[in-house]
This record gives structure tokens, sequence and C-alpha cells, in this order.
């Protein structure tokens, strides 16, 4: 069973529900410590301490995100992963504004219960215990996605694969919004510091230092419309792609 108060969509009739052991192995094995644990949750869901760590730059880096979809969002829009801190809420506020609906997948039950916790009963959004990497449903259903923090923690072959899929649920026309690391320009002192820290608490992440995120798209996507914005010296990026 979900936890309390998550909701199944009606295009999600039919599709397995995850359970324990389907939970991947590169998060139980590198990311215990910060999504699956209950004790992680109840740690990291500190909005001040989650702006720490992205170096005092999480409110710069959430408005770049939402600032680059608009004001009011209509239609469908579909956040893959949850995240800390107050993104989702501020999300379903714009979603809200344009009569629009939001669903928020993740492949962990304990994140979304943690969302649903922070999220008013009224928001118009539905919670949906999804594998990234095999969203299931129908092809080109959502308006936009939003990638908040997300594929820096995967698998290289996993990352492709979410991006796939991305790109599989969202309309022709409509938008994909990436928030992640970057490669630092060399001035920046977090070049040579924050490197061996991200490789030992986060092995995946210095894949987007030595490759551009557009290098895990297949090539016949590479073509599509594509806005690239660095903060922070270059160690944070926001693509939006138009599909």
């Amino acid at each position: 069973m979900p936890p309390p108060g998550i909701d199944i969509a009606p295009d999600a009739v039919g599709l397995p529900k995850l359970g324990c052991n389907d939970v991947p192995d590169y998060l139980s094995r590198h990311y215990w410590w910060a999504y699956v644990h209950p004790k992680a949750v109840h740690l990291f869901e500190r909005q001040w301490l989650v702006n720490l760590i992205l170096w005092g730059n999480y409110r710069r880096l959430r408005d770049a995100a939402l600032q680059s979809l608009g004001d009011a969002l209509p239609g469908k829009t579909l956040q893959i992963a949850c995240v800390y801190g107050d993104l989702t809420e501020r999300l379903c506020q714009r979603v809200k504004a344009g009569d629009g609906h939001l669903d928020v997948v993740d492949v962990l039950p304990i994140q979304l219960a943690n969302l649903r916790h922070k999220l008013s009963p009224e928001a118009p959004v539905q919670l949906l215990e999804r594998n990234s990497a095999e969203l299931g449903g129908a092809d080109a259903r959502y308006d936009r996605a939003v990638l908040f923090f997300l594929l820096h923690e995967q698998p290289a072959e996993i990352r492709r694969r979410t991006l796939e899929e991305a790109f599989r649920v969202v309309k022709p026309g409509g938008t994909i919004l990436i928030i992640d690391y970057a490669k630092p320009s060399r001035w920046n002192p977090l070049r040579y510091l924050w490197l061996p820290i991200l490789t030992r608490l986060e092995p995946f992440a210095p894949d987007l230092w030595h490759q551009a995120i557009t290098s895990f798209l297949p090539d016949s996507w590479r073509k599509h419309d594509l806005s690239h914005t660095s903060f922070f010296g270059g160690l944070y990026q926001r693509l939006v792609i138009s599909r």
C-alpha cells in the first residue's frame, strides 16, 4: 500500500507498484544516508541545511527554475523525484494559478510520504511511486517536466534512461527543465575543493563535471532548442529544452 494520502493517477492503472525490493541498488548502496533511512529525511528536510549544502544558492536556483517555467502553469506538469526544501510547494502555487495539475514521481515511498506532509491538502498534485527510468503510462501526456538536482545522483545508464523517459512523456512543443551541477570555472575555488567531497559522497556527480548533460541525450534529441545558464561560477547549471 502507498503511504497515506498518496494517490495513483488514472493513467497509472495496471502498472505494478514498486516494493521494497525494487529500490534501485545505487540508491541503497550510495544514498541510504541521504534519502532512504528515516533519520535521513528528518535530518535533511531543513531548508537552511539544503541551502548550506548548495553553498547558499538554493533559493537562487529554485527561483531560476520557477522563473523559467512561468507564473501560471496550465495543463499537466511532471516533477521527476522529490526534493528537500520548498520547490514543490512553490511549483504547486504556479500550477494552481494556471488551473493545471502536477504529478510528482519518486521511487522511494518515504520521500513521497515526506512530501505529502509538506503539501497543502488543496494542492493540485498527485504523488506516484515510480522509477524515473521506467515511468510507464502513455507517451506525450505532460506539458513540461522538471528535474531538480536528480541527474548527478544517477549512474550514467540510469541517467540516460531518465532523460529518455522525460522526453517520451512530454508533448512535442513542451518543456524539460533541468537544474544540476556542472564543471565550475577555473577561477572558482570550489572547483578544487568540492570535487573530492562530491566524489566521496555522491560518486556519480563528477560525470557532470566531465560531460555535458546533453551528451546523455540521444543524438536526434540534441537538436532541440536548448537554453543553458550557469550559476555560481559555473558550479550549477540550468537547461531549458524545448521538446
